[in-house]
């Protein structure tokens, strides 16, 4: 005899989106929110996930086999993405039973006790008809005999990835207090060749380096890619026969439109907060500066006009801002400027030089490239003061910032070999790990959280 599943109210939406139920109101029971930004040890949370429950084993449309395999496979990617942000001490699947699906809403507490758990996350699968499949999450506090957090989702059978990444989010922010960031995706430049004539690609992936797909081919150079506010586009730098653009890749036809051709050099395009700016820099007579026009395109507008060299740009948050590189005072360091160029100032003091500033989403900080002997990724506030260094690599370059704007990614550059990877660390420094490409990446854009 089947056991009825928990009832959760899904509303189906165009796919490949996915439908969402309303989490339920998290119990105010007092528990600590934990700080991922201070010196001090982290509090460790033991988080048991075992594998996701099913009313019938029947086979499925999903690349991980029938519902049974992949209610083991969600909770495996769960784990998988609590673990790597370094604050948790999940136990996966293999190493726990699978409870069966009356336990879903009703745990054992007793036995999860037994096994020194401080938080449990169930959930259940169940084959829809049309191949789609539904997940459902639920997050338990062991000691307090509470549920905290519960979620559903109904998705094709491509995407069921993204119900176990939104399903670590939900974890994450109803544990940490801080915004999630699993449910995103990354662009980057992915390498292949000989160090003195790399083919250079733009590809994609899912935040954990999975779903990697290559969106163009390599016959031009692609460069410094971001996604735009919206996940639709991405925009890039490419060179073909020595010749500079910069496009905007469309993800859902896969087409491409020429935003902007130059004979001169162009860098690091970067979208505005609402869309509807790009921000580059072109290199003219010996001088390069800042420019932006509109992404639909137009005339652009030029933002700085000192000797030099004036490249990068980054918004903030709230598009009144940008932080920027410039060489003016005589080396590489980090400015800021009003969105219409006014009031430029030098942030910077520490020596050395500072490179490839990017606002962090949050507003609070901003991570940047610091060059003094080695190439490492720092952070500093929109002032210039409290200097943070994450990695201590030889050579870390790039930051991109994760959407909650807790997690760097940036691309490390080996000594001997010269290749590239993208890696990742968190705002304490001490969680840093490589993100596993099928090929060398460089150039790493974090996207926002998914719509």
């Amino acid at each position: 005899m089947k056991t009825a599943l928990p009832a959760l109210v899904l509303a189906l939406i165009a796919q490949p989106a996915l439908a969402q139920t309303t989490p339920a109101p998290a119990p105010q029971i007092g528990e600590p929110a934990i700080d991922v930004t201070d010196d001090s040890d982290w509090q460790n949370q033991t988080i048991a996930i075992p594998a996701f429950a099913t009313n019938a084993d029947v086979p499925t449309q999903t690349s991980a086999g029938s519902t049974a395999a992949l209610g083991f496979s969600l909770a495996t990617v769960i784990t998988a993405d609590l673990k790597n942000n370094g604050l948790f001490k999940p136990t996966g699947p293999a190493a726990l039973p699978r409870p069966p699906l009356g336990q879903v809403q009703a745990p054992d507490y007793p036995g999860w006790t037994a096994r020194s758990t401080d938080m449990l996350i169930q959930g259940y699968v169940r084959a829809e008809a049309g191949g789609q499949v539904t997940v459902g999450c639920y997050l338990y506090d062991v000691a307090l005999g509470q549920q905290l957090a519960k979620a559903g989702w109904t998705l094709a059978p491509s995407e069921w990835r993204r119900a176990a990444h939104k399903c670590a989010d939900l974890v994450y922010s109803r544990l940490s207090g801080e915004n999630p960031f699993f449910d995103s995706k990354i662009a980057y430049i992915a390498e292949t060749g000989p160090k003195n004539r790399r083919l250079k690609r733009l590809a994609i992936m899912d935040s954990d380096g999975a779903n990697h797909v290559y969106l163009t081919t390599g016959q031009a150079t692609a460069l410094t890619p971001r996604y735009s506010p919206d996940y639709k586009a991405i925009l890039y730098l490419s060179y073909f026969n020595g010749q500079p653009r910069i496009y905007i890749f469309d993800l859902a036809t896969k087409t491409q439109r020429l935003l902007l051709s130059a004979k001169n050099p162009l860098f690091a395009p970067r979208w505005s907060p609402d869309g509807k700016w790009v921000l580059y820099s072109m290199a003219q007579a010996g001088n390069t500066d800042i420019y932006k026009m509109p992404s639909a395109g137009g005339n652009p507008v030029k933002l700085t006009d000192s000797p030099g060299i004036d490249i990068g740009g980054s918004f903030s948050p709230d598009g009144s801002k940008i932080v920027f590189e410039s060489d003016r005072s005589g080396s590489q360091q980090v400015y800021v400027m009003n969105a219409d160029g006014s009031g430029q100032k030098r942030i910077s003091f520490f020596g050395g030089r500072s490179a490839t500033p990017e606002w962090s989403p949050r507003g609070d900080q901003i991570a940047f490239t610091h060059i003094a002997g080695n190439l490492r990724v720092a952070v500093m506030d929109p002032a210039g003061g409290s200097l943070r260094y994450l990695t201590d690599s030889w050579q870390d370059e790039a930051p991109t910032w994760a959407p909650n704007g807790r997690v760097i990614q940036f691309f490390r550059t080996a000594k001997t070999s010269g290749k590239t990877g993208v890696w990742q660390v968190d705002l304490t420094g001490r969680n840093e790990r490589k993100l596993d490409t099928p090929v060398d990446g460089s150039d790493p854009a974090w996207g926002p959280l998914r719509p």
